[in-house]
């Protein structure tokens, strides 16, 4: 533990494996209990007639965990960048939460946090007015991932230009990967539509910035494939995909493994393999393509989640070792499945009877319905994907064979008729029309082809026969002796 739990491990249950601490039961940070609104003159929380604080919004990154409390103030524990030597950056582990005093008299709207950098959305002023948020980075930039322009990294907040109180974007969702980070923008009024933008920058490798290529960023870019007549809602970024969707319910991703993220034991076919450059809508059955009244999207190591139709429903897909998908079972799966919520316990059962609420039941069996056609619909499409999957194979078999015999490439049309009307194949016959059917030049064709398969079995069968005596010479010898 490197003290991103913000705890040092006395008086909690815990366990001590290979020199790290892990915890095996929620634990409450105290710490949080005790502070109070810092004072930027003496460095330290204040503490007297003051109230404690409440914590509004949390994030966790790869080692390092921040939280947001009610006066806008944003808190950072565990292991923090700090640079030790001019332009040497290290991570410093830290069990007390420690508020980031480069915000001090600004409001701290949103934050994320990766491997080892952190995002933040700031408003200009005092407080937040609506789209006056300025965009500051600091951590490892190895790749780009904080969007100043350079790979170098930083101990303290700096602005991203791009996004700075001049910009004409308003920023106002923020999320990022382990080494890439994406922004949700819109114009700042005035301004007739409501449209936004999708920016990405940092680690390319694996297309998790949607930009078709896998070139690292060092500034904010447009995800230029994405629909520019859109509202998006949501942004999230997984280790080396992203997903964002829209106000309507469409969804897309891009990055690992079609946008899947991180899938290394996937069985698949060779069609649904490899990255995904651009962004691939997802879609939620081929009936029914948007998500019901979204709410937002988020995005695992390897998995993607998205909460619609206000809050009651949930959908996953992607990587579902461990049951991560939520959905009974621990199979990958390529299509978004219904999330499969866990039965009311008995108490809340009773006081659903004592209701006598008969509504609330038919909605209750109706959702359960849904859910299950659903999950037959989810099913059904992977199976359709893999009869693609293996009709596509047949079709280059056939498309070789043919080639090889008829010397031009295999069209539908080639179809014997009978084939395609009824479904039975009489062979002889249909060697026997195509035979007929055929001009000069194409039996001269036919006639080489058979010539040179047959020389090709006679001369195999001879080799074959030869061994065979040779070996019963050899073992007629052997007897002898």
């Amino acid at each position: 533990m490197d003290g991103q739990l913000g705890i040092n491990g006395e008086d909690s249950q815990h366990i001590n494996y290979t020199g790290r601490d892990y915890f095996l039961v929620p634990c409450l940070l105290n710490k949080f209990l005790e502070l109070h609104v810092p004072d930027s003159s003496t460095g330290m929380p204040e503490a007297e007639g003051k109230e404690s604080l409440k914590i509004c919004a949390v994030k966790a990154g790869g080692m390092m965990s921040l939280a947001i409390d009610n006066h806008g103030a944003l808190w950072i524990w565990g292991n923090c960048p700090q640079i030790i030597k001019e332009g040497e950056l290290s991570l410093v582990s830290n069990f007390i939460p420690t508020p980031v005093w480069d915000f001090h008299g600004h409001t701290v709207v949103k934050v994320a946090c990766g491997n080892e950098h952190v995002v933040a959305l700031v408003s200009a002023g005092e407080s937040y007015k609506g789209e006056d948020l300025v965009c500051y980075s600091w951590g490892c930039n190895s790749h780009g991932q904080l969007g100043v322009g350079d790979r170098d990294s930083r101990s303290r907040p700096e602005v991203v230009k791009t996004f700075d109180k001049e910009s004409p974007w308003a920023v106002y969702e923020v999320a990022c990967g382990a080494f890439h980070t994406a922004l949700l923008t819109h114009k700042k009024k005035p301004h007739d539509t409501l449209e936004s933008t999708c920016w990405t920058f940092g680690l390319g490798d694996n297309g998790q910035l949607g930009h078709g290529t896998t070139q690292s960023t060092l500034f904010p870019t447009p995800v230029n494939e994405l629909p520019q007549n859109v509202f998006f809602i949501s942004v999230d970024c997984g280790l080396f995909h992203t997903s964002a969707v829209s106000s309507a319910g469409d969804v897309w991703s891009w990055g690992m493994e079609k946008g899947l993220g991180l899938c290394p034991d996937a069985s698949h076919s060779e069609a649904d393999s490899g990255d995904a450059l651009l962004p691939l809508l997802i879609s939620r059955n081929p009936y029914q393509p948007q998500f019901p009244d979204p709410v937002q999207v988020a995005c695992g190591a390897a998995h993607t989640v998205i909460v619609a139709q206000e809050g009651y429903k949930i959908w996953s897909w992607g990587r579902g070792r461990s049951g991560a998908l939520g959905n009974g079972r621990e199979v990958d799966s390529y299509t978004p499945t219904i999330v499969l919520w866990p039965p009311l316990i008995e108490d809340f059962k009773k006081e659903e009877l004592k209701s006598g609420n008969e509504q609330d039941k038919v909605k209750e069996k109706e959702t359960e319905a849904i859910a299950e056609t659903d999950e037959k619909l989810s099913s059904t499409l992977n199976e359709v994907k893999l009869l693609q999957s293996k009709l596509s194979t047949m079709e280059k078999y056939a498309g070789i064979l043919h080639g090889c015999v008829f010397g031009k490439p295999f069209v539908e049309q080639d179809i014997p008729a009978s084939l395609r009307n009824s479904g039975s194949f009489d062979i002889a016959k249909e060697w026997e029309n195509m035979l007929e059917a055929a001009d000069q030049r194409n039996l001269i064709r036919l006639e080489m082809f058979y010539r040179d398969m047959h020389a090709g079995v006679k001369d195999k069968l001879m080799k074959r026969r030869i061994k065979e005596i040779i070996t019963e010479c050899l073992q007629s010898s052997e007897v002898k002796k």
